[in-house]
């Protein structure tokens, strides 16, 4: 009984949180099944698309195909949707990224021929290539690639207006977020292509939701609100594609929306070189990996090519007072730290239990880093990635910071607060706290200081009360760790020493996983230092920059 009620409560405090909005289209969507209604033969727009095609191929023949690191074939109308593929794989499977791949136009034939296999062999309405989030992202591949051939069958016009109007239908309302706004472009982008029927029906309505959907979604500093770099890069990009849409157009529609566009583009720029490490890739905060969004230098390439500039990093410390991270620079290494909260509180989908961790850098290497994301769905492997214990912070009692569950759940959550961010000559001190296990049992306050300067940085865990603790850090699988005594150790590379670790308790060393991309698990080490009395102080100095 008591599971019983744990889990109805953990419910509850999922729910509570949802927009009556939500709920509402969650009901209405299960009993209200769109309609397909057969169009007529609208005409095509005479501009092409030149923005950049950046994916990786995907398609290799007109069966084989690769998703996420994975293969498999489509050789069957019951291969779309595969009951043996995660459905994160079949959503891939449906985008057609490989139409706007950097050597696509070499597979013309193909992408022709995978297009009709598409339309011939998924019925209106059925199967998970007639979902709204795959409809979205397949129709704007769709529509680029329609705009450079010389020729395009009338089929494919027709079915990009049908499968449009099926999406209009079921707009993601229950979902809300990058779902929506993935909807949202969609309709833009196929309303700016299409002529006649109700094109122009759609393009409105696209672009009235997109500026009401801009607006929620990103935050006076820039970042995107579910606090994910790695969509945060997903909405820059597709934000970038529409303000080029807007001028490859030239529809007055899109134009007039041009400077609210890119006025949020710019700060969005500002906000991801914050979160950014040195190699060039994302940190990982929530769900992150490389390999799913553009590469950050790809980024800001599209964005200088719209005129779209953003300011490099010079300042010694950076704070993101509306999104919640802060970055301290140095010489030596880069630290990049979260005390921010889950994400919206009716859309913490991608969120980790990840409060007041931080990942750090020395030159191009990383160090210490969060475990990343390397699956989606409902397994134990999925929980395990967003649990407390994967992050580079502190678990009570064994337990989370915040209750994530299931694939995309949070039941109660931390709400973190920034009390202190001070940069001075000689350090930089930031202290934040919050409130994740006092909402739980027993009931205790986190509060951690990072006191960093040019060569060291020390972290200083202080809880409410004298519980069992312990302070989670894990190191990049580049870097090999080296006990030196029971309370200290170093950090090497290639024989070259990067860092000593002390602290005032024991230091343990354990195995554990790191997930750079979805579909990798590679082995690292994790540095685990459990602590009762209620403050823990752990310094890692001498550091050197990795050239």
């Amino acid at each position: 009984m008591s599971g019983q009620l744990g889990r109805v409560l953990k419910i509850f405090h999922t729910v509570k949180y949802l927009k009556f909005k939500q709920i509402y289209y969650r009901v209405y969507y299960r009993f209200s099944k769109p309609k397909f209604i057969e169009s007529g033969l609208p005409s095509s727009s005479e501009w092409q698309w030149s923005g950049p095609l950046l994916n990786k191929q995907s398609l290799f023949s007109n069966a084989d195909v690769k998703f996420l690191n994975q293969s498999g074939t489509i050789k069957t109308p019951a291969d779309w949707n595969c009951a043996s593929k995660p459905k994160l794989w079949l959503y891939n499977l449906h985008y057609f990224d490989d139409l706007s791949s950097q050597d696509g136009a070499q597979r013309y034939t193909l992408h022709k021929d995978f297009i009709e296999k598409w339309i011939s062999e998924n019925p209106p309405c059925s199967g998970n290539g007639w979902e709204p989030y795959p409809i979205s992202l397949r129709l704007v591949n769709w529509v680029k690639w329609c705009s450079v051939q010389t020729q395009v069958p009338p089929k494919h016009l027709q079915s990009m207006l049908e499968q449009a109007n099926v999406l209009a239908q079921q707009l993601e309302y229950h979902i809300l977020g990058n779902h929506l706004f993935a909807n949202a472009k969609a309709l833009t982008f196929v309303g700016a292509y299409l002529q006649g029927e109700n094109s122009a029906q759609l393009l409105a309505q696209g672009i009235k939701l997109l500026n009401e959907e801009l607006d929620e979604q990103f935050l006076a500093d820039g970042a995107h609100f579910e606090l994910s770099p790695m969509y945060h890069e997903i909405l820059l990009w597709d934000l970038l594609e529409l303000i080029d849409l807007a001028m490859t157009s030239n529809r007055s529609e899109l134009t007039e929306c041009l400077p609210k566009w890119t006025g949020i583009a710019r700060k969005a720029l500002n906000w991801l070189s914050s979160m950014i490490h040195e190699d060039g890739e994302v940190s990982f905060f929530n769900d992150a990996a490389i390999g799913i969004a553009m590469q950050p230098q790809q980024i800001f390439s599209y964005a200088h090519k719209l005129g779209l500039s953003h300011e490099k990093i010079k300042q010694q410390l950076i704070t993101n007072q509306d999104s919640g991270y802060s970055r301290v620079t140095y010489e030596q290494y880069t630290i990049i730290f979260d005390h921010a909260n889950v994400g919206p509180d009716y859309l913490p989908g991608h969120a980790h239990a990840d409060t007041l961790s931080f990942e750090l850098s020395m030159g191009k290497q990383r160090v210490f880093v969060n475990s990343g994301t390397s699956l989606y769905g409902t397994s134990a492997e999925r929980v395990r990635q967003r649990q407390t214990a994967a992050h580079n912070t502190v678990t009570v009692l064994g337990g989370d910071s915040s209750q994530v569950w299931s694939g995309f759940r949070v039941a109660k959550r931390a709400y973190a607060k920034l009390e202190k961010s001070i940069s001075s000559t000689d350090n930089v001190q930031l202290v934040a706290s919050h409130n994740g296990y006092l909402q739980q049992s027993p009931k205790v306050k986190h509060t951690r200081e990072l006191l960093c300067s040019p060569d060291s940085v020390i972290v200083s865990d202080m809880l409410s009360k004298q519980l069992p603790a312990c302070f989670h850090l894990h190191l990049h699988p580049d870097v090999t760790v080296i006990k030196l005594s029971e309370k200290e150790l170093k950090i090497t590379k290639d024989d070259e020493v990067l860092c000593l670790i002390s602290s005032a308790e024991p230091i343990n060393i354990k195995g554990s996983t790191w997930h750079p991309e979805f579909g990798k698990s590679i082995a690292n080490k994790k540095i685990e230092i459990e602590f009762t009395n209620g403050n823990l102080r752990t310094e890692i100095k001498q550091i050197k920059r990795v050239s």
